[in-house]
């Protein structure tokens, strides 16, 4: 799905649809309460239940749409060496980055994963707490710590929810449920945070989008939740002398022709094909050859992995 426009400005489709979001969270506070009744709590075998305090952390968001969350992810399971449960989607993109990132991650139904995680030796005897990727509204998991994530410029984008906006649950609930906050880029965000909830925790996090080597000028293509941050960073990198883009829709799985097109206008001015990390591990092996990564490099503030260590201990 590519991003609508709407989700970002209140605009007349947005006003528009907003009876729609009425309906929209109606039916999903029916939905969480329905499977609130079917929550599962992760324990361990009745002699291992003391080896952990805290068993399943969840890193979501509120968001529907890429806000940066996967990086995060993989920081905080590479801290802390657990294995991360995610569902999967579309050829499970963030899947295959985080494995590259030499995490180990179990793709599917969540609850059988953790369970079977909570079996395994290696993570029994060295005590790892289990990541969880997304499902911050599904409270069929019960969560032993909840970290939303936040994109400091989006923030929470035009303030409605699906499908006048892009939010999946009001910001007061969700905030009202996390634990901690993690807010990349911009912090201005944090004073609506607090508001809400004076006393949580709110953590920052820095982006750096390298300059791919040997691409002066670039043709970039993201098909991401908001491929416009990933665009205009690249326009800041110094040393960029041209710079062409195309979006695509979030997942997208590009086909041999529209690589092939993309390529030919690269060639004809002189450009390398630029894509983001997460589209290109969706490419074929020919092709990921053909097009550069722009690495992204995330770094978390200190002091969230001194109050993550506490919350572990």
């Amino acid at each position: 799905m590519r991003t609508p426009n709407w989700f970002l400005k209140r605009n007349f489709i947005a006003i528009a649809l907003l009876p729609f979001s009425i309906i929209y969270w109606l039916v999903s506070k029916l939905v969480f309460i329905s499977r609130l009744f079917r929550q599962k709590t992760s324990k361990r075998p009745a002699r291992l239940r003391t080896a952990m305090a805290r068993q399943v952390i969840c890193i979501g968001n509120i968001m529907a749409g890429g806000v940066g969350k996967t990086p995060i992810v993989a920081e905080i399971a590479k801290y802390l060496k657990s294995p991360v449960v995610m569902r999967g989607y579309k050829g499970g993109d963030e899947a295959k980055m985080l494995q590259k990132a030499g995490i180990d991650v179990y793709v599917g139904d969540r609850v059988k994963n953790i369970t079977k995680l909570n079996q395994k030796s290696e993570i029994i005897n060295h005590k790892l707490p289990i990541i969880m990727d997304d499902g911050f509204q599904n409270p069929t998991i019960k969560k032993d710590i909840s970290i939303l994530v936040f994109d400091g410029k989006i923030g929470v984008g035009n303030g409605f929810l699906l499908p006048a906006g892009p939010l999946r649950e009001t910001m007061c609930s969700g905030i009202k449920r996390a634990d901690a906050v993690i807010i990349i880029g911009e912090q201005s965000l944090s004073t609506k945070i607090k508001k809400i909830n004076s006393k949580i925790p709110i953590f920052y996090a820095g982006t750096e989008t390298a300059k791919p080597v040997g691409a002066p000028r670039i043709f970039a293509f993201a098909g991401i939740g908001y491929p416009g941050k990933f665009f205009d960073a690249l326009r800041t990198i110094r040393g960029i002398k041209g710079f062409m883009s195309r979006t695509f829709p979030d997942h997208h799985q590009y086909s041999e022709r529209e690589l092939i097109d993309m390529k030919k206008t690269a060639d004809a001015q002189n450009m390398k094909l630029v894509t983001t990390a997460k589209d290109h591990v969706r490419l074929s092996p020919k092709w990921q050859k053909l097009v550069l990564v722009a690495p992204l490099t995330i770094t978390i503030e200190p002091a969230f992995f001194k109050w993550l260590k506490e919350k572990v201990k």
